[in-house]
């Protein structure tokens, strides 16, 4: 309600109007949160003990490191093939330009735990890998299973599946510079390569940024996909140990607990780089 003197309306005096349906959805909201709390709490076969036992196992923190170390090869190799897979969507050559549009829409469309069954058993189709010339002799060969392992499947699938979306990426983020940036950066005197340098990159950071936070999280998450070609990643070695012990759930609370920790940190850096790149 508003208080009138005269014809004048007096803002500072307006108290709020009761709104009794936010009140009780927090309400509700409150009941289901202290429910689920009490279910974690006093359900037994969570088995909390059995998971604080195995929260630092050795065999967990090496899983743990490779989920790590795959996601930062990946998301590197991915990200450097996916410039390059926007440089040439960007091209002005047709052809280049084709062949990276029909790269990005194959490797975006089949699901990546199909690329890793698939690589892991590139074996059946090509026995032996070659180098030579193409159609003429063969310099060197090796046996495509001695080349083609767990790791090597794992980071070939993850890298050519990131690569798709980081081109996207990376080609949206340099569409949205307007095209007057780089007339104006030529206009004074920049050459080319300092106009997309100093002038667009900078631009095309901010819409880069935050998707690629986010490719960086969900890859993190992907990397349990691997699991499926016995690749000793954070799941499998929660796999490896409750096959052995039959303590399901607690294996996976630890499984979740690792992914939501280092997930958290991740977030919390990628605000950082969203609030650097944001700034006029």
């Amino acid at each position: 309600m508003t208080r009138q003197v005269g014809d004048v309306v007096d803002v500072a005096a307006a108290r709020p109007r009761p709104r009794p349906l936010r009140w009780v959805a927090a309400v509700v909201l409150l009941v289901l949160v202290a429910q689920f709390a009490w279910f974690l709490v006093t359900n037994p076969r969570f088995e909390w003990p059995v998971a604080g036992e195995y929260l630092f196992d050795p065999n967990i923190l090496r899983g743990l490191g490779m989920s790590l170390l795959l996601t930062v090869i990946g998301m590197v190799l991915g990200s450097a093939l996916g410039v390059l897979l926007a440089a040439g969507r960007l091209s002005g050559f047709t052809p280049v330009a084709w062949a990276c549009a029909v790269y990005v829409a194959v490797f975006r469309g089949i699901p990546p735990l199909v690329q890793l069954i698939f690589w892991f058993n590139l074996g059946y189709l090509l026995p032996r890998i070659s180098l030579g010339v193409p159609f003429g002799p063969t310099f060197v060969s090796w046996p495509t299973n001695s080349v083609i392992s767990s790791l090597t499947a794992a980071l070939i699938g993850l890298t050519l599946h990131e690569a798709a979306y980081m081109a996207e990426i990376v080609r949206a983020g340099i569409i949205a510079v307007d095209g007057g940036q780089r007339d104006a950066a030529r206009a004074m005197g920049f050459t080319a390569r300092q106009s997309f340098a100093k002038v667009v990159l900078p631009q095309a950071m901010r819409v880069i940024v935050p998707p690629t936070g986010s490719q960086f999280i969900s890859l993190l998450k992907g990397t349990s996909l691997v699991s499926v070609i016995a690749m000793a990643d954070l799941l499998y070695s929660v796999q490896v140990i409750y096959n052995r012990t039959y303590e399901i759930v607690p294996l996976l609370i630890v499984a979740c607990a690792w992914y939501l920790a280092v997930v958290t940190v991740l977030s919390l850096g990628q605000r950082r780089l969203e609030r650097h790149f944001g700034k006029g």
